[in-house]
């Protein structure tokens, strides 16, 4: 039983990995897809779940550089 868990969790995950692949090019949310494909193998395996981690490292360092509202927007302005 354990082995079907394993088996059909990893043909999900490379199946959602793949549509998020395809989706770069394709129009879709891509990087989005290929996250959940990777949270997805990372149950079982621990290059997946290393990937992810460098995924959101990425992510973070993204929005540390542009801020929630993009690198050149104005300061707010109060009422």
């Amino acid at each position: 039983m354990r082995r079907l868990k394993t088996i059909i969790t990893t043909l999900v995950g490379f199946t959602v990995l793949a549509i998020g692949a395809a989706m770069l090019v394709l129009p879709g949310p891509g990087l989005v897809v290929i996250a959940v494909g990777l949270v997805i193998l990372s149950a079982e395996f621990v290059w997946a779940r290393r990937a992810l981690d460098r995924m959101k490292d990425q992510a973070q360092k993204v929005r540390d550089r542009w801020g929630p509202s993009g690198p050149s927007a104005p300061p707010p302005t109060q009422p």
